[in-house]
């Protein structure tokens, strides 16, 4: 489809806009350099944004966690998340009405991204080192659903562990079901933890886990994830939203990423609920690599463009002939694969 041509006011309109934002931008630029000048603004120091408002972010003093101020971003800087390191000047007066600013981004060490609705990657938190994926008996989880996560998370080089929230729920009609879903995923390298919020059961064994360094939540909607974070930190009351009972699907209540300190030690991020993790942007070698028990296998089939179906000399057939690669992990990488080619 050929793109619609703009006449000749529509283009003028467009620039004219393009225009205005620009210098509302150099005003803004001109306003926060003023305000440094008139001594309005602190020393620069380091922080770290703790929630991000779309053109604000609330920002912690790495020197002082008690500082907090909500902060303008100049206009140099790439896309802010939670979970950024910043370089950022504190407000020291009312010149840029209380708001501190963010001069710089600090290197990242690791980023979440999914793809947009125009398939471009956007980050929706960064510097983590853990991703808990998390399911419950209801919804209902599968393991198609369960693999897409882990190869999203195998793709950022993050830690991914599987959470089993509200083992409450768990009786004689699923609990074999669930043992058997999730059997395979310990000697893989995926542990899985179980826990309740209503009973507390588990709770303690989450956050020694959580302890070490910066979690993010991910699942379907209606997996607890929101629930979790009142659990972990009582007081909080990160917002809950109850199952569609027409649906069985969880309807969405978190709006925008915020990190938490736990008491234990360690920082959680709480995100957007996603229902499923986008992998439509990935390669056929990106989707493989993401199954982790097939990397020893990858490269080693007699044809470059074998599709790992019954192809003569296929390393990926023959690891699953001898048990190496389980017939259920393989199923899972075809659908996934055919999925691809769908999306």
């Amino acid at each position: 489809m050929s793109k619609r041509k703009l006449n000749r006011r529509q283009q003028w309109r467009i620039a004219k806009i393009q225009q205005e934002r620009e210098a509302r931008a150099r005003k803004r630029e001109e306003n926060l350099d003023q305000a440094a000048e008139e001594g309005d603004l602190g020393p620069e120091q380091t922080g770290l944004v703790i929630a991000n408002y779309g053109s604000q972010v609330l920002v912690e003093s790495d020197a002082d966690s008690e500082l907090r101020q909500r902060c303008h971003i100049r206009a140099n800087i790439d896309t802010l998340v939670t979970g950024d390191k910043v370089a950022w000047n504190p407000a020291t007066g009312e010149s840029t009405g209380g708001l501190g600013v963010v001069g710089a981004r600090l290197p990242r060490h690791s980023e979440l991204q999914r793809p947009d609705r125009y398939g471009d990657m956007k980050t929706v938190a960064a510097n983590i080192d853990r991703i808990l994926i998390v399911i419950a008996p209801y919804p209902e989880p599968f393991a198609n659903a369960i693999d897409r996560y882990l190869v999203a998370a195998e793709t950022t080089g993050i830690q991914p562990l599987l959470l089993l929230n509200k083992i409450d729920l768990i009786d004689d009609s699923n609990r074999a079901a669930l043992e058997e879903l999730l059997a395979p995923y310990p000697d893989l390298g995926y542990p899985v933890l179980e826990l309740s919020t209503k009973t507390g059961e588990g709770l303690d064994g989450l956050l020694e886990t959580l302890a070490q360094g910066t979690s993010v939540f991910v699942g379907q909607s209606g997996v607890g994830k929101s629930s979790l974070i009142n659990g972990l930190l009582p007081g909080t009351d990160a917002r809950t939203g109850a199952l569609s009972e027409a649906t069985g699907k969880g309807t969405h209540t978190t709006t925008a990423a915020e990190l938490f300190h736990l008491p234990s030690g360690g920082d959680l991020i709480d995100s957007p609920g996603i229902r499923e993790f986008g992998i439509w942007h990935m390669s056929e070698q990106e989707l493989l690599e993401g199954y982790v028990e097939f990397r020893p296998f990858i490269g080693h089939c007699r044809f470059r463009d074998c599709n790992h179906q019954g192809e003569p000399g296929c390393a990926i057939q023959q690891a699953l002939e001898r048990g190496d690669i389980s017939q259920r992990r393989m199923d899972s990488f075809l659908h996934l694969r055919n999925s691809l080619e769908s999306e």
